[in-house]
């Protein structure tokens, strides 16, 4: 978006972890002349998606920025390192960096922290919120847009033999995501994620599209969210594709989206400074 700023972030924290990204800040959304420490409003943690061996926060950028404008928040994207390269958990682990640094290094109260992510990076962000040290102290909420739960691809073969999905396929996500956890097996705790059975999440929006094979792994995600306790609202988007939100110059749904996305995220970060206000 035009009057989109951009800030590059390299840094190594204490113990030798690397955190790489960058600061997206919308049309009219305060830079960081201030110190983040300041942040009254809030931040957003973005984690992108596209099978933890493609992409980057630059790829995402037009997202980002569109996110940040409509929030008026800055938004923060992961740069985590990708596969094959770097297998599980490498961008699980750089995922759990950011969050590290922004909250300990900058000193950004989770409570003022929303965390978003996309197709893989809907996984990588429930990955950090079911880890102890984060659940204890969670974000004020989660945004998904079509999330990827299930990596054995079962949920995703099932609806794929109803409707296939027009723009891709489940062997080719099975391939792609196979170069990240690189024969690891599935159950794993970290790869097969037990949300139910994990403490409750903070709220959550979930969007998919009608027409995607990961619509049933957002519907499953959602059931499992509540089951834990969690608040989660699911929106299934009908004839919608793979994160449509990405996609506003060919379907007019992706502005409608993102604009319940600002709302949602406006009225979660104003609740859990209501909350951070009665305790205090």
């Amino acid at each position: 978006l035009a009057g989109t700023r951009v800030e590059s972030v390299d840094v190594t924290l204490p113990g030798g972890r690397r955190v790489k990204g960058e600061w997206v800040y919308g049309p009219r959304t305060p830079t960081s002349e201030t110190e983040l420490s300041s942040i009254s409003q809030g931040a957003i943690y973005y984690v992108h998606g596209s099978g933890y061996a493609v992409c980057s926060p630059k790829t995402h950028r037009r997202l980002t920025s569109w996110l940040s404008a409509l929030t008026g928040l800055p938004v923060f994207c992961i740069d985590y390192r990708l596969a094959p390269k770097h297998r599980f958990p490498t961008a699980a682990d750089d995922v759990r960096a950011g969050w590290d640094w922004l909250v300990d290094t900058n000193g950004v109260p989770p409570k003022q922290i929303v965390i978003a992510g996309d197709s893989a990076g809907g996984h990588l962000s429930v990955d950090l919120l079911l880890q102890p040290e984060v659940a204890t102290s969670p974000p004020a909420a989660m945004v998904l847009l079509s999330p990827l739960y299930d990596l054995t691809f079962e949920l995703s073969l099932a609806r794929e033999r109803i409707r296939p999905d027009p723009a891709t396929r489940a062997a080719s996500a099975v391939r792609l995501v196979g170069l990240y956890h690189g024969g690891v097996d599935l159950t794993h705790q970290r790869l097969t994620l037990n949300v139910a059975g994990g403490p409750a999440l903070p709220p959550t929006l979930i969007q998919a599209g009608g027409a995607e094979m990961l619509q049933e792994d957002a519907r499953q995600l959602a059931a499992d969210i509540r089951t834990a306790g969690g608040r989660c609202e699911l929106q299934i988007w009908p004839h919608q594709v793979h994160v449509f939100q990405a996609l506003p110059r060919m379907t007019p749904e992706a502005a409608k989206a993102m604009a319940y996305v600002a709302r949602f995220i406006a009225h979660a970060l104003q609740d859990a400074r209501a909350v951070t206000e009665e305790v205090h």
